[in-house]
């Protein structure tokens, strides 16, 4: 095996996690929420384009991971779980402990519920289909948790 190819392994499997007998989406998380911290100190800005340069890179590792694996959207590939969870923390990694947690279920629950057109979007073919439909469900995810946020927020203040 190439170099390359081991290295797109990596990288798609969540650096192993993906490998996790039991609830590897959830397991391959969890990468994500350390990438997550280290935006902490960046400003909105500089997470946004973070993001978005992880979420872009992640497509063409997931392809080559697809096909290295030879079964579409492999259960083994959460590189997609992994880059898309800042994007649902996107303008909250200030945000306490318990939003962390629940920012973290609601990206399991809703990449799981696949809501339309994230559902249609995973049809797409090779690491496309496989991050698109992610960045979708993580999308209202974003907005989910912030309106949580700013419930919470507000009412516990007054």
């Amino acid at each position: 095996m190439k170099k390359i190819d081991s290295f797109c392994l990596f990288v798609a499997t969540g650096f192993g996690t993906g490998y996790s007998p039991w609830a590897s989406g959830t397991v391959g998380t969890l990468p994500g929420v350390a990438i997550t911290l280290l935006l902490v100190p960046l400003s909105l800005p500089f997470q946004l384009l973070i993001v978005l340069a992880l979420i872009v890179g992640s497509i063409p590792i997931c392809d080559r991971a697809e096909r290295l694996l030879g079964t579409k959207d492999d259960g083994r590939i959460v590189a997609d779980e992994m880059v898309t969870f800042p994007l649902c923390m996107l303008g909250l990694t200030a945000a306490p402990l318990w939003m962390w947690t629940i920012a973290f279920l609601n990206h399991r629950v809703l990449d799981i519920l696949k809501p339309a057109p994230a559902r249609q979007i995973q049809e797409l073919k090779g690491g496309l289909g496989i991050v698109a439909d992610d960045v979708v469900s993580s999308l209202y995810c974003l907005g989910l948790n912030h309106l949580i946020f700013w419930t919470f927020s507000h009412f516990i203040t007054r």
